[in-house]
């Protein structure tokens, strides 16, 4: 039994990257520049603010190394693609299986401070990062009206009876990190109703160190047999990782689960670790770092965002 749980575990991954404390040196940027298809770099160097840039760039390192390490391809012949959606595939998946010979299915996550990759053989897999904060001015009653048709009637009511402030926003993310991770697991987009997903969350508080996995999910008001893994990296930030039958391509109707995998924690990568088993594929170019380095860390509204932190005890 413990070998089979072993082996369950290697068939997952969870790995996150902290991109707010990352400030890298001229020497790592051009090397992590070089690690990456030419297209993935000129999109990378198009964008204004340097926060943009690095989470892009470590959401491109995190998946090539899972291909590479995990599904046992080599990191020169990996061809990364965009769906016509935007979300990231592999043109050609390798040969390589493992005993179960379960394909892998892999999703990335990029918001607040961190980057996130989650990966599992033989499920769909879907993941969001959220971090808890109030965008722009708006008090948390105004953010919440704005976001009315988000969330179900049974939703708000778990959110908005959460306690304080920070508890309520809290509720707010972990609901929204979850919802997302269904969205990006079925690979609908943005024409999903989210009001046809309700989750019914566990009365186990969301510890830090600690996976949940009792969550529920209505589909149209019938209970789905998906997974819903959750966690914290830090007290800000939310992670929901959704599994799904692997044999559904869209939407499923109480299909079942019958080996469902223990839950992962996430485990926080260096930048040595991203680039463990990188292998150039272009040369230098001196020019990249220039650009980045006039690039300005992040919008003004954002360097001045409140972040809403649990009162003390």
């Amino acid at each position: 039994m413990t070998e089979r749980v072993s082996e369950m575990k290697m068939c997952s991954v969870r790995w996150a990257f902290r991109c707010a404390s990352w400030t890298p040196s001229r020497a790592e940027w051009l090397f992590a520049a070089r690690c990456i298809q030419k297209e993935e770099k000129e999109r990378i160097g198009q964008f204004v603010f340097a926060k943009d840039a690095k989470s892009a760039m470590v959401g491109r390192l995190l998946i090539r190394k899972f291909v590479c390490e995990k599904m046992g391809m080599p990191w020169s012949e990996i061809r990364l693609e965009r769906s016509h959606r935007g979300k990231p595939y592999l043109a050609a998946p390798s040969k390589n299986s493992s005993d179960s010979g379960a394909a892998w299915s892999f999703n990335i996550s990029h918001q607040g401070d961190y980057a996130v990759l989650a990966a599992n053989q033989g499920f769909q897999v879907g993941v969001d990062i959220m971090k808890n904060t109030l965008p722009g001015s708006n008090s948390v009653p105004e953010f919440f009206r704005i976001m009315t048709r988000q969330f179900t009637a049974h939703e708000w009511s778990v959110i908005q009876s959460s306690g304080s402030e920070y508890q309520q926003l809290a509720a707010f993310y972990r609901h929204w990190a979850l919802k997302e991770s269904f969205i990006k697991a079925i690979g609908t987009g943005l024409n999903f109703d989210l009001q046809r997903v309700e989750f019914h969350l566990t009365s186990e508080p969301l510890t830090s160190g600690q996976v949940l996995h009792q969550t529920k999910m209505h589909l149209d008001d019938e209970e789905e047999d998906w997974i819903f893994e959750e966690s914290l990296l830090d007290p800000d930030h939310h992670v929901a990782v959704a599994l799904g039958p692997a044999d559904k391509p869209g939407v499923t109707t109480n299909s079942s689960l019958t080996s469902p995998p223990p839950p992962t924690s996430f485990t926080l990568l260096s930048f040595s670790d991203l680039i463990a088993s990188a292998s150039p594929l272009s040369e230098e170019d001196p020019a990249y770092w220039v650009s980045f380095k006039t690039k300005d860390e992040a919008p003004q509204r954002q360097r001045e965002t409140r972040t809403f932190r649990q009162p003390p005890a």
